[in-house]
């Protein structure tokens, strides 16, 4: 497996690689991989598994590093025990304290816990799989995980506005109430983990914006974890558009369901052209649920495979 870390910043590069390198032949050595710096990147190369450990170590040393001055051999130490401890766990045990969430969030199916893997070690993960498999909601206990532990400064959900199949006319209201049906999914999710005051005091202080895809052209989202959903409504200069937002410091996590798109008959699917292209490129994973990581009621894996059966309208 090959993967590209990004230097968050270059100008600690130095205090994060150790003198001669010695925090970098340390995480060498200890997961056996192959890592090599250069163009303001780590390059991983070796077993998939001692990747993605590598991977976090370093991960967990530039966070460290956003606070402090200098590196200590036991904080080398400690994020390599983290990093070890972290990827050996069941995924029953890898848990994200949400803020203000009574209770944590916890994978439920060995697919749910490789997402979260990928969404942690990787800047821009694509997400596919269908109704009821957690492709939305994980992504936003992540973020709001990340959040809560100061990795970043603001989430940006994003939908587009598309309808689903029927047409529903003028909507009364300014532009957020015209938007708001099509982002409501967004809010449900985020009022389950957070509570109603505390989300609506984050929305005011723009540490969370829930936007329509539109609204995203012309901006560099630095510090940010940016999720994308729906995304199989998108076309394919939305998807670029969107993608390109990408600041320092900051993820993208694209969620789709190609089994209920919603765009005209004919209109490629700006999510599959992306995945497509951007498959194999470091630093980018694309993970595929199943019907087995499908989560909601019982009756719902049922209904996905009577729709799936039918090979005409799956929606």
């Amino acid at each position: 497996m090959d993967l590209t870390l990004p230097i968050e910043d270059t100008s600690t590069s130095n205090l994060l690689f150790g003198a001669t390198d010695a925090n970098l032949r340390a995480v060498r050595s200890e997961f056996d991989v192959r890592i090599a710096a250069r163009d303001g990147s780590i390059h991983l190369s070796g077993d998939p598994k001692n990747v993605r450990m590598a991977s976090n170590a370093l991960n967990l040393l530039q966070r460290r590093l956003r606070g402090n001055h200098s590196l200590t051999e036991r904080d080398v130490d400690q994020a390599i025990a983290d990093a070890r401890m972290t990827d050996s766990m069941p995924a029953a045990e890898r848990r994200m304290n949400v803020l203000g969430a009574s209770s944590k969030v916890v994978p439920k199916t060995p697919g749910q816990a490789a997402y979260i893997d990928a969404i942690l070690t990787h800047d821009a993960t694509f997400c596919l799989g269908p109704a009821g498999s957690g492709k939305t909601y994980l992504a936003v206990a992540v973020a709001l995980s990340l959040l809560k532990q100061k990795q970043i400064d603001r989430l940006v959900l994003a939908r587009p506005a598309v309808e689903a199949g029927e047409k529903i006319g003028f909507l009364p209201g300014d532009i957020q109430a015209k938007v708001n049906p099509f982002l409501r999914p967004l809010l449900d999710a985020l009022q389950d983990m957070m509570g109603f005051d505390q989300f609506k005091r984050y929305m005011e202080n723009d540490v969370i914006e829930v936007i329509p895809l539109a609204f995203m052209r012309g901006r560099t989202l630095n510090k940010a974890v940016v999720i994308l959903d729906e995304a199989q409504n998108t076309t394919i200069s939305q998807m670029l558009m969107v993608l390109t937002r990408l600041g320092m410091g900051s993820k993208m996590i694209v969620t789709a369901d190609q089994s209920q798109t919603d765009l005209p008959p004919g209109q490629p699917s700006g999510v599959l052209d992306a995945v497509r292209r951007l498959q194999h490129v470091d630093g980018i994973a694309v993970i595929q649920l199943e019907k087995a990581d499908i989560v909601r009621h019982p009756l719902v894996q049922s209904i996905v495979d009577a729709y799936a059966d039918r090979g005409d309208d799956k929606r």
